[in-house]
């Protein structure tokens, strides 16, 4: 009998049909009416109301489930009870440790593949065009372009300046090979001793991390949210940060003392900061980050592309052929380390 794949998001009909017709030896089940339309194409958390009776189908899909192409976030909490043929979870989303641990999907006989890779390049050009920003005075130009101000003024470039990437995972790594072919010098903190990538000129253990922050002109946050990580950018390290330093954040919120930030930023200590995410999400209307002419906010929208469901699609492929040939499958969660 044929393992049922139920597809819990969205996904464009080219793409169910390339599944079902690359993965010929799964029950591929796709229901669009009970899932809802997503808000932007590469939507995989849109609301959506069941009726009683559509309720009551999803239910039964989820019942015959043996592996779901993402979360099903309409029912976050029961999903175990609810699912108990499910043995596999291919997520969306790359930074899925926390959200395994804080529903408890972290039991026996359930396995987790995430997304890593798949938005890599979108971030990776997310934070070249905040450093270029940057560089380039874009806060000026729009205070002038408001204000319909004419007034001549100096910019720099980004040849020359240095780059400090904590976490050097497939998004550290891609950022890492632009910004050496903008001329930069790359600074690398991560935890594995694997050896330094050609496109990081110096790499760092944790435990050297304060001796980055001083150096770099951008540092960017891409590492995953774990117990060691949360927290990692305080208040101290923040006070360490090169004047001037612009801060980008593609990790999460969690990851930064906010409220350090907000001052450094407000008392010119930071040059700037370009933030995809915040703690918490969404950012309240009040918060004082809205109103900081250095500030990009992007709505934890950075990864988000046209391009995403292709490779969402592909890798999916990919993992239901090893899951077929009883292969280790790609991108799968390490429950102990959460990425």
């Amino acid at each position: 009998m044929a393992a049922k794949v139920l597809i819990a998001s969205y996904l464009e009909p080219e793409h169910i049909a390339r599944i079902r017709a690359e993965a010929p030896a799964f029950d591929v089940i796709y229901r669009p009416d009970l899932i809802g339309a997503p808000r932007f194409q590469a939507d995989h958390t849109s609301p959506h109301e069941r009726s009683k009776e559509e309720e009551a189908e999803w239910r039964a899909l989820l019942a015959q489930a043996e592996i779901l192409f993402d979360f099903d976030h309409t029912h976050r909490e029961d999903l175990p009870e609810l699912a108990p043929r499910l043995k596999w979870i291919q997520a969306t989303s790359a930074g899925i440790g926390q959200f395994v641990k804080r529903y408890g999907y972290d039991r026996p006989g359930w396995i987790f593949t995430t997304a890593s890779g798949v938005h890599a390049r979108p971030l990776a050009e997310f934070c070249l065009m905040a450093m270029l920003m940057f560089v380039k005075n874009y806060p000026l130009m729009e205070a002038q372009k408001r204000d319909r101000h004419w007034q001549r003024f100096n910019n720099t470039e980004l040849r020359g300046k240095t780059v400090g990437i904590i976490g050097l995972g497939r998004i550290g790594r891609d950022l890492a090979q632009v910004c050496r072919f903008f001329g930069m010098r790359v600074l690398a903190c991560r935890r594995s001793n694997i050896d330094r990538p050609p496109s990081v000129d110096e790499q760092y253990p944790p435990q050297r991390l304060d001796e980055l922050l001083p150096l770099a002109d951008f540092l960017v946050l891409s590492t995953p949210h774990t117990p060691e990580t949360e927290g990692l950018l305080n208040a101290g390290r923040i006070g360490l940060m090169k004047p001037g330093a612009v801060l980008i954040n593609i990790a999460r919120g969690a990851i930064v003392d906010q409220a350090a930030l907000t001052r450094a930023l407000r008392e010119g200590r930071l040059g700037g900061a370009a933030l995809d995410v915040t703690d918490p999400e969404p950012l309240p209307p009040d918060d004082p980050l809205w109103a900081l002419p250095n500030v990009i906010i992007s709505h934890h929208s950075a990864s988000t592309a046209d391009t995403e469901n292709g490779k969402l699609t592909a890798l999916f492929i990919r993992n239901l052929r090893r899951y077929l040939k009883g292969e280790p499958l790609e991108n799968q969660l390490d429950l102990d380390l959460m990425y």
